[in-house]
């Protein structure tokens, strides 16, 4: 199946070095004509389960990040629920699909030892990874064009 213009983008970022949170940031960015030196920067440590940790994929976090770009505030006095229920349907969404939004349940490779980072290269783990990324960026995407 031919992939589509997220997951093509996916795969270019990974195989430049990118990472999953780094990814989805930098796709939305993109997408949304957003620029600032702090995307990628931001995602960096979400990242592979928040930095090897084996806490919440670095998909999720990063879609997190990326819907608060247009959902989130500047302005301690604006109400701050008004970003929770995008980040709601989006993590409802996500569990829905692939059953959780945790990485080592999502992987079952707990990236912060040796021999999980080894079964993650062994067992090419990395384009089950992608996938999250892309539909990650997919859903964060059409959350973001709801938003009026």
């Amino acid at each position: 199946m031919a992939k589509d213009d997220v997951g093509q983008r996916v795969d270019q970022l990974f195989d430049a070095g990118y990472r999953c949170a780094e990814s989805v940031l930098l796709i939305v960015a993109e997408k949304k004509k957003i620029t600032s030196d702090l995307i990628p920067r931001l995602g960096t440590g979400f990242c592979a389960g928040i930095s090897r940790t084996c806490g919440t994929c670095g998909a999720v976090t990063g879609a997190v990040m990326a819907i608060n770009l247009f959902y989130g505030r500047n302005d301690p006095s604006l109400p701050l629920p008004d970003s929770y229920p995008p980040i709601q349907r989006f993590i409802k969404g996500f569990e829905e699909k692939f059953g959780s939004t945790n990485c080592l349940q999502l992987i079952d490779c707990d990236l912060g030892t040796e021999e999980g980072r080894q079964k993650f290269l062994d067992a090419g783990v990395v384009e089950t990874c992608k996938d999250f990324t892309a539909e990650a960026t997919r859903m964060a995407l059409t959350i973001i064009d709801e938003k009026k």
